[in-house]
């Protein structure tokens, strides 16, 4: 059997509330999806399905040096698709060898490494055309310590599963 995986920045109970209060305060058209509360992160990498009997060894391969950092997300904005994200002006240096990082041991697993520009960003809402974002003067400041390794089970009504912390 295969696990769908990622790499993410993973909330804590705090940076998550004040997530959820940003995507609370837009202003949503009908027939938008806003994510779960328990769903809101930022992906680092997209793993894809993997077989199950490899996760042990992903859970180890995974382990790199992180440098703490903070992360301001300050910019809501709707994406081509129709998809709503908060995401930083500045992305942060130590976010950038992060992802670095965790493609290099990707790539060294035997993992796929999507080719397409990094942009860090939390998805707030899918079907989000014409949705009006929330005007929030101070930035939401996350100070990141770790990441996660996350099963997304699609059987289980997309319920998300953080295997291990970084």
């Amino acid at each position: 059997m295969d696990a769908r995986l990622f790499l993410a920045l993973w909330p804590d109970d705090d940076v998550r509330h004040q997530l959820v209060r940003r995507r609370n305060a837009w202003r949503w058209p009908r027939g938008a999806t806003p994510v779960a509360d328990a769903k809101l992160h930022v992906t680092l990498h997209f793993l894809g399905f993997v077989d199950e009997a490899r996760v042990p060894e992903l859970m180890e391969g995974f382990r790199v040096p992180v440098t703490p950092f903070e992360l301001e997300l300050d910019t809501p904005t709707v994406w081509h698709r129709s998809i709503a994200v908060l995401e930083p002006a500045v992305i942060p240096w130590e976010l950038l060898e992060l992802h670095a990082a965790l493609a290099r041991q990707v790539a060294r697993m035997g993992l796929a490494v999507e080719d397409r520009p990094y942009r860090p960003h939390v998805t707030m809402s899918r079907r989000a055309s014409g949705a009006v974002p929330p005007d929030f003067n101070e930035p939401l400041r996350w100070a990141v310590e770790g990441y996660a390794l996350v099963q997304s089970k699609l059987n289980e009504g997309g319920e998300y599963r953080v295997l291990q912390r970084y």
